[in-house]
C-alpha cells in the first residue's frame, strides 16, 4: 500500500492525450501514492463513436508522444486491448490500485459505459471519479430559459458568454510516482492502429499530433492568423484557420487553454475577445460545444434526423456516383479539390466541407449518413458529435440547420472562395493550367483553351456527373414529398 493507506490510482485517458490542463490526472497526483496512465483500446466498447482509418492513424502517433511525455516525469503508459471495464479490473488487480479517475466523453454509448462501470467499480470498494476536460461548457449545465436543451445556436452561444469559464490547470511537476512494478500490455505497435497498406504518407506530411505540437500550433495561430480570421477563414487556399480540430478532439489541447490564449490577446487593450478575429473564432469553439450539447440531449442523431419529418425524405441510392463524390471525380473543381485533399491529408477546409456535403446531400440527394460515413473513416479530426451536427446542417434535417431549399452553387462558391482556382489548381493538377475564368467550369471553356491546359474533358477530367439547374429543380421537387413546416 502506498503511504496514506492508498494503493494508488489509475487515470484511464481517452479523448484527453495530454498532461497540461488534466483534471483526472492533477487529481491523481494530489491524492498520493502510486499513478498509472493507462490507454484502452476498446472499440466494441465506442460504439458509433470507434475511430476511423485516419483517426486510428492519430491515435497512434498520439499514444506515442503521451508515452513519450509521460517518460519524461518518470512515469509512462500502460497500453490495453478489449472491453474497458474487464481491461481496468485486471489492471487494478495487478498494481494493487483502489482508485480509477477518468475524465468524461459524451457520446451516447461512453456515457452508458462509464456510467455502469462507475456503479461496478463502486460496488466493488473501488473509488471512482471522472472530470471534464474536453468541454467549456458541460451539457447538463446548460439549459433554456424553459429549463430544456437549446436547438439553436445564437441564443445558445449567447447564454453560454455569461458564464464563467474555468482557467486551464497547469503542468503537474513531475516526477509522478510510479507503481513497485508495472502492469503488462501490449505493445503501441501491436494495437494495428496504423494501416498495413501505407496509405497515410499524405498524413505524415500534413500533421504532427501530440500536445506539444498542439501547443505550437495554438500559439502560432493567435501570435500570426487569429486578427484576421474573420476575413481569412472562408478562404480555402489561406493558411487561415487554426486547424486545431483534430488536436482538440484528441485532447492534445484542451478548450479552455484555447480560450485562455485569445483572452491573453486581451491584456493591452483590456477588451475581450480582442479583435472581431478573435470573436468570430470563438464562436466556433461555441459551436464545438454546441454539438456536444445536441449530441448529448438528442443521442439518436448520429443515426436518425432531428427533424422527424426528413426520415421520409427520399435520398437515392447511386453507388457509381458516391463513389465520384467520394474520389474526387464529379466533374465539379471546388468539390473535387476538397475530397482529394480530404483523402491525401486526412483534413478538409471548413468552407469545402459545407460545399462538399451540400453537393452530396443536394445535387446527388444522397443521404447524409453516407456522407458522415465517409467523413469518419477518412477525417484525423473525425468527431462524433461535430460529424453529426455538420451533416445534419447541411441536409437541412438538423438544429439550427441550412434549410434543404438553400442550394450551393458549386461553381459560384468556387468562384467565390477561390477566385483565382489556386486551391483547385493545387489539388485537381489536370487543371493547373486552365485560366482563372474557366478553372471553375471547364467544360464552358473552348476547346482551344482546354487544349492548351492540356484538359480532355471525359479523359483526364470528368464531365459534371449531374447538371446543376436539374439537380437543384429535383432536389426541390423531393422536398416537396415531405411535411417540412411540421407544427
Amino acid at each position: 500500500m502506498s503511504p496514506g493507506g492508498q494503493g494508488g490510482t489509475i487515470v484511464w485517458f481517452r479523448h484527453d492525450l495530454r498532461l497540461r490542463d488534466n483534471p483526472a490526472l492533477s487529481a491523481a497526483l494530489s491524492r498520493g501514492g502510486p499513478v498509472v496512465p493507462v490507454y484502452v483500446l476498446d472499440q466494441a466498447g465506442e460504439g458509433e463513436g470507434a475511430p476511423g482509418g485516419a483517426s486510428r492513424w492519430w491515435l497512434h502517433h498520439s499514444l506515442e508522444r503521451l508515452d513519450e511525455s509521460l517518460r519524461e516525469h518518470g512515469s509512462r503508459l500502460v497500453l490495453a486491448q478489449g472491453e474497458g471495464g474487464p481491461a481496468l479490473r485486471a489492471l487494478l488487480a495487478a498494481v494493487g490500485a483502489d482508485a480509477v479517475y477518468w475524465n468524461r466523453r459524451y457520446e451516447p454509448a461512453a456515457i452508458a459505459r462509464d456510467r455502469a462501470l462507475k456503479a461496478e467499480l463502486a460496488a466493488a470498494g473501488i473509488e471512482a471519479r471522472s472530470f471534464n476536460a474536453s468541454l467549456l461548457f458541460e451539457p447538463h449545465t446548460v439549459r433554456n430559459k424553459a429549463g430544456g436543451p437549446f436547438q439553436v445556436f445564437t441564443p445558445y452561444w449567447r447564454h453560454c458568454q455569461t458564464l464563467a469559464v474555468e482557467e486551464p490547470g497547469r503542468l503537474p511537476a513531475g516526477p509522478y510516482p510510479a507503481p513497485r512494478r508495472w502492469p503488462q500490455g501490449p505493445a503501441l505497435a501491436d494495437l494495428g492502429l496504423r494501416p498495413r497498406i501505407r496509405w497515410d504518407a499524405g498524413l505524415g506530411e500534413a500533421w504532427s499530433p501530440g500536445e506539444a505540437a498542439a501547443l505550437r500550433r495554438l500559439k502560432q495561430f493567435t501570435a500570426r492568423s487569429i486578427e484576421a480570421y474573420a476575413e481569412r477563414r472562408n478562404l480555402p487556399e489561406c493558411d487561415g484557420t487554426s486547424a486545431l480540430s483534430p488536436h482538440l478532439h484528441f485532447g492534445e489541447v484542451g478548450p479552455r487553454q484555447v480560450w485562455a490564449a485569445v483572452k491573453a490577446l486581451s491584456r493591452e487593450t483590456g477588451v475581450f475577445p480582442s479583435s472581431r478575429g478573435g470573436q468570430v473564432f470563438l464562436s466556433e469553439i461555441g459551436w464545438r460545444e454546441f454539438a456536444y450539447h445536441l449530441l448529448f440531449h438528442f443521442p439518436t442523431t448520429p443515426a436518425e434526423p432531428l427533424r422527424r419529418e426528413f426520415a421520409a425524405f427520399p435520398w437515392r441510392r447511386d453507388p457509381a456516383q458516391l463513389r465520384a463524390w467520394q474520389r474526387g471525380l464529379t466533374g465539379y473543381p471546388i468539390v473535387d479539390a476538397g475530397m482529394r485533399q480530404l483523402w491525401r491529408t486526412g483534413w478538409m477546409h471548413n468552407r469545402v466541407r459545407m460545399i462538399v456535403a451540400s453537393f452530396l446531400v443536394k445535387h446527388l440527394r444522397i443521404s447524409w449518413r453516407e456522407g458522415a460515413a465517409w467523413f469518419w473513416d477518412t477525417l484525423v479530426d473525425a468527431d462524433l458529435a461535430a460529424n453529426t451536427l455538420g451533416w445534419q446542417w447541411s441536409a437541412g434535417c438538423g438544429a439550427d440547420a441550412a434549410p434543404y431549399f438553400r442550394i450551393f452553387n458549386p461553381v459560384l462558391q468556387g468562384m467565390k472562395f477561390d477566385p483565382e482556382g489556386a486551391y483547385v489548381r493545387r489539388w485537381v493538377p489536370e487543371l493547373a493550367r486552365v485560366p482563372a475564368e474557366w478553372v471553375h467550369r471547364p467544360w464552358e471553356a473552348g476547346p482551344l483553351d482546354l487544349a492548351a491546359a492540356g484538359v480532355r474533358l471525359g479523359g483526364n477530367y470528368p464531365p459534371p456527373v449531374v447538371q446543376h439547374g436539374e439537380a437543384r429543380a429535383a432536389a426541390l421537387a423531393a422536398l416537396q414529398t415531405i411535411r417540412v413546416n411540421r407544427p
